[in-house]
């Protein structure tokens, strides 16, 4: 048998695929071998084309760079311009500072900021609910936190509270000032941004002079009596009195203090009426004793002219219990003339536990703004670590912790050396006699009132029986409005 050499051209076409086999046409020369049995040789060029089925497998990892154009949409916060007002214009230049500093973290918010001093700052405020334009955000005192919210002038931020304030961080005991109409369950009308309390100043060099021990946790009215004789002196026998042991008039800071201590309350338990306890009339009588039977103090009149929170640091009065908000006006007064500390109030014969007079200072949101997330995130920063505690003058505590325990607050180089015991007497924060239209029956906004009445018991124009019962008559006036049934 012979062999037949042909040139063959073999076409094929392949078509590669993955998943599925399909037919693959490949096209090439090639040398084809025909056996034949023919003893011809035929030598011829053909065409073949052949049909091979192959499955084609490429398993290999690669990386891809892919050019991409992306759209990034950024929400922009929509403008808006806050109204912010507060009572405090000595701190104006640093409040400014907080509002630069919080602008340029929120550059989409504007707050328009005015300072009043407390007597124009109420009428202000109230000319502006009576009109329907509160600010967005405005400083509210406890005394008028009841008023306010019962009528409706004080948005609630409880929301709020709830979900960003964690009260392990504050000195939230306080928190009951500003919850309305219930102190214990109702939702919070304000936001405190410091507290404050009532102590006994005392003039240490005078008390060294007079050989008189400094006051103790556990002072008496005795005690307190007995030293305020002593330090009342009349240094070049002329019949004048040249330093006082005590100074003290009708204001609700020197008063309630003493009440308190002693067990007793000047509103009835529901506080809808004005009705001193006995524990109350015994204290006021205490006091106008001091001025009318022992003479350790002036009378109010004798003091015209004069402020009454430089009364002791000028050195004309041994001791005065007032507000701890006063640490920084006996600094700027005194300077380095003597060397002065903080104590508690003494205690009544009727004294039970210490009660310390305090309140928180907040801010609030008005309920008609249309900005109530910006500004709670405001008030949160005014609240919180954005207000250095270079901003709370004087004893005025801060309600965040860490910064209340912070050596910047502290000011352990400064006057009173003991400032610290302002955050162990505020343990101790007890009863007040904040009610709505406070601020008119005692006297607080117009002068008259429990105020005036005081006064003109400690002044020798009315005895105190009669300044109770003209009081009990004008509080009455006032507290029916808001309470019709005791």
């Amino acid at each position: 048998m012979k062999r037949l050499s042909v040139l063959v051209i073999v076409v094929v076409l392949l078509l590669a695929a993955c998943a599925q086999p399909t037919p693959v046409v490949i096209e090439k020369e090639v040398l084809v071998t025909v056996e034949v049995e023919k003893q011809v040789v035929v030598e011829k060029e053909v065409q073949v084309t052949v049909e091979v089925e192959k499955q084609v497998v490429v398993e290999k990892e690669v990386q891809v760079t892919v050019e991409v154009e992306k759209e990034v949409i950024v929400e922009v916060p929509e403008k808006v311009t806050l109204k912010y007002f507060m009572w405090d214009p000595d701190l104006e230049e640093l409040e400014l500072s907080i509002i630069d500093e919080y602008t340029s973290m929120n550059p989409h918010v504007t707050i328009e900021f005015e300072a009043l001093v407390p007597e124009e700052y109420w009428p202000k405020m109230s000319a502006l609910a009576t009109a329907g334009e509160m600010p967005d955000v405005f400083n509210m005192s406890s005394g008028f936190v009841d008023e306010y919210a019962s009528k409706g002038l004080m948005g609630s931020i409880e929301y709020y509270i709830e979900r960003d304030i964690n009260p392990d961080d504050y000195f939230s005991g306080i928190f009951s000032a500003v919850r309305y109409p219930d102190k214990q369950t109702s939702s919070m009308k304000a936001m405190p941004f410091a507290w404050v309390c009532t102590v006994l100043y005392y003039n240490k060099d005078a008390f060294d002079a007079a050989g008189v021990d400094y006051p103790q946790e556990d002072w008496t009215w005795d005690d307190f009596l007995d030293a305020a004789k002593k330090l009342t002196v009349d240094e070049d026998s002329d019949g004048m009195i040249d330093q006082y042991g005590f100074w003290f008039y009708g204001r609700y800071a020197q008063t309630e203090s003493w009440i308190y201590q002693n067990n007793g309350r000047l509103l009835n338990a529901a506080k809808t009426r004005f009705e001193p306890d006995d524990n109350a009339i015994e204290t006021l009588d205490f006091l106008y004793s001091l001025i009318h039977e022992h003479e350790v103090a002036p009378m109010p009149k004798e003091m015209e002219g004069i402020r009454q929170q430089d009364i002791f640091p000028q050195g004309m009065a041994a001791m005065w219990v007032d507000g701890s908000w006063n640490i920084q006006n006996c600094r700027d007064v005194a300077g380095d003339t003597f060397q002065w500390g903080i104590a508690p109030i003494p205690r009544g014969p009727h004294w039970e536990k210490d009660q310390a007079y305090g309140w928180p200072d907040n801010i609030a949101m008005s309920p008609t703004t249309p900005h109530a997330d910006e500004v709670w995130n405001y008030i949160k920063y005014l609240t919180g670590p954005g207000r250095p505690a270079s901003s709370y003058k004087g004893g005025k505590v801060p309600i965040l912790k860490s910064t209340a325990l912070s050596e910047e607050f502290l000011e352990k180089d400064q006057q009173p050396a003991n400032k610290g015991f302002l955050l162990e007497w505020g343990d101790n924060l007890g009863p007040n006699s904040f009610t709505p239209g406070w601020g008119e029956w005692r006297g607080y906004t117009g002068g008259a009132g429990l105020n005036a009445w005081l006064d003109e018991a400690y002044n020798g124009e009315v005895d105190m029986a009669t300044a109770i019962e003209e009081t009990t008559k004008t509080a009455n006036e006032v507290l029916t409005r808001f309470y019709p049934e005791p």
